[in-house]
């Protein structure tokens, strides 16, 4: 595998460059990465896909494919993961592709659909649909058409589209491309593409000359250079929120780096779009890392294989979270201990480490203080950041001290406090007002930068009925109270465990 060796010469070598045929003068990018991630040779580059296409046994998707994830390194080192998604993808028709892309040397703050006519690689030329590019670009101010992100520059060529095509071509034969790259990795933007997408063929499929299915490939690795298992901790939270259809967290944990996908924007664009095409089970086909190939586990790359389906069902609701009486126990005795101690010093409370699992994962929690009946401090995290007893840790001893609406508890009122905990499931996103019921759902309203979060029990305590809820979270937004009509308002929904300790 000599090709593996030389990255740099086959930048240098095969720059796009316009040419010249029958058809007149065309922009083609041309392959920046063939010799360096996987062969030049065509007979060698389709030998080798064919046999990781054959290694590779997913099991029948259980309807439609809107939309999947492959990732993009070397082949031979995420090859045989990537196998999973297009092995997955055989026998389906797919008259055009889009594939979604991070920026991995270029830095811009747009997303850029590429301006020229066709991607090349070693197994042929495959024509840009300019149409829908262009067509694209009217629906959202931040989508431009643009060579950002797709010509090689003197740092690199982007490989994150390439490196998918040859799979692609041998897979599904002909079809036409529209290739994207992500300069900014927002959740806004990951919204902005992926309702864009939606609008777009939701419109084409009304008009009696549509066009045949689109496949949307969001083209990202996971978690760098961690040792395996550490690595491997960190994927499955990824992985379980993606199987979830939590992609908001997701969002929110890959810009903080809680979380770690270099493609992370592309998957929860990718993951808008499928919502708002009828998708809803996320199916996880595989995971790996390249220290089970290289044999290298000091500091691996993570990969998987994911497929977004149309299923015959709505995707089935998780298994209702559960804690028992000694975990709710130990709990609130944290919250109490970490709200006094910060209290009594303003440091942060150091506890002893749970034998509990459950306390030792990721949630999202609130912890809620009342004084003779009245809200004294309430504050959370919404996303799975930390370990949840490190989260109630923390979110009690911000809920005495830091919220922004009281004074900070004193010293000689910590005896009157009580305390209660709302454990979070992961947010999904409510398409239908009917979805949400009084009594069991929360709800986190965001409209842009806008953002405002009422826990399940609130519209309980103030006897609101949905409407008024709905209006309520928009309130606590800080936006209108009719926000939640706006189709630029996103509404996520939530259930949670809530209990807490009462005062005779």
């Amino acid at each position: 595998m000599a090709w593996l060796m030389a990255p740099l010469v086959a930048f240098l070598v095969t720059a796009p460059i316009r040419h010249v045929d029958g058809a007149g003068q065309q922009k083609v990018r041309l392959a920046a990465v063939a010799g360096a991630f996987y062969p030049s040779d065509p007979k060698e580059l389709s030998a080798m896909i064919d046999g990781m296409l054959a290694q590779a046994s997913p099991p029948p998707a259980d309807g439609p494919i809107v939309a999947a994830v492959a990732p993009h390194a070397g082949y031979p080192y995420s090859g045989p993961v990537a196998a999973w998604t297009f092995a997955a993808l055989k026998g389906h028709k797919y008259s055009r592709v889009v594939v979604i892309a991070p920026s991995h040397y270029v830095g811009f703050d747009f997303t850029s659909v590429y301006d020229g006519d066709a991607y090349a690689t070693p197994l042929g030329t495959i024509p840009v649909d300019k149409e829908f590019a262009r067509q694209l670009t009217k629906i959202g101010s931040t989508i431009r058409l643009s060579e950002q992100g797709h010509t090689p520059t003197s740092a690199g060529g982007e490989h994150a589209i390439e490196v998918q095509l040859p799979w692609l071509q041998k897979v599904l034969g002909n079809f036409e491309l529209v290739p994207i790259v992500m300069g900014d990795q927002s959740y806004e933007s990951s919204r902005a593409l992926g309702v864009a997408l939606a609008k777009m063929i939701q419109d084409e499929r009304k008009s009696p000359n549509a066009p045949g299915d689109t496949l949307i490939l969001a083209s990202s690795d996971l978690s760098h250079y961690h040792p395996y298992d550490q690595a491997e901790t960190i994927d499955h939270k990824t992985l379980h929120a993606l199987a979830a259809w939590d992609y908001f967290s997701m969002s929110r944990n890959f810009q903080t780096r809680t979380w770690e996908a270099c493609g992370g924007a592309p998957i929860v664009a990718a993951m808008i779009y499928a919502e708002r095409m009828g998708a809803n089970q996320a199916e996880v086909l595989k995971y790996a890392n390249s220290g089970d190939t290289s044999g290298d586990r000091s500091r691996v790359v993570g990969y998987s294989a994911d497929l977004f389906v149309k299923g015959p069902r709505a995707a089935a609701e998780e298994t209702p979270f559960s804690l028992t009486d000694q975990e709710k126990s130990e709990l609130l005795a944290l919250a109490r201990k970490s709200a006094e101690f910060a209290v009594h010093t303003n440091k942060t409370y150091d506890p002893p480490a749970s034998e509990s699992e459950t306390l030792n994962r990721e949630y999202g929690a609130f912890v809620t203080l009342t004084e003779a009946g009245m809200l004294r401090g309430c504050i959370g995290y919404t996303a799975p950041i930390k370990p949840l007893n490190i989260t109630v840790r923390d979110t009690a001893a911000y809920a005495a001290l830091r919220d922004p609406r009281f004074r900070p508890v004193s010293a000689s009122e910590l005896s009157q406090l009580e305390y209660e905990i709302s454990v979070l499931s992961p947010l999904r996103r409510v398409t239908d007002i009917e979805q949400i019921k009084v009594g069991r759902d929360g709800l986190l309203m965001k409209n842009g930068d806008d953002e405002g979060l009422l826990l399940p029990q609130v519209p309980v305590e103030q006897k609101w009925d949905r409407q008024t809820f709905l209006e309520q979270t928009c309130a606590k937004a800080g936006m209108r109270r009719d926000c939640w009509k706006d189709e630029n308002t996103d509404i996520f929904k939530f259930t949670a465990v809530v209990f807490g300790e009462h005062k005779p």
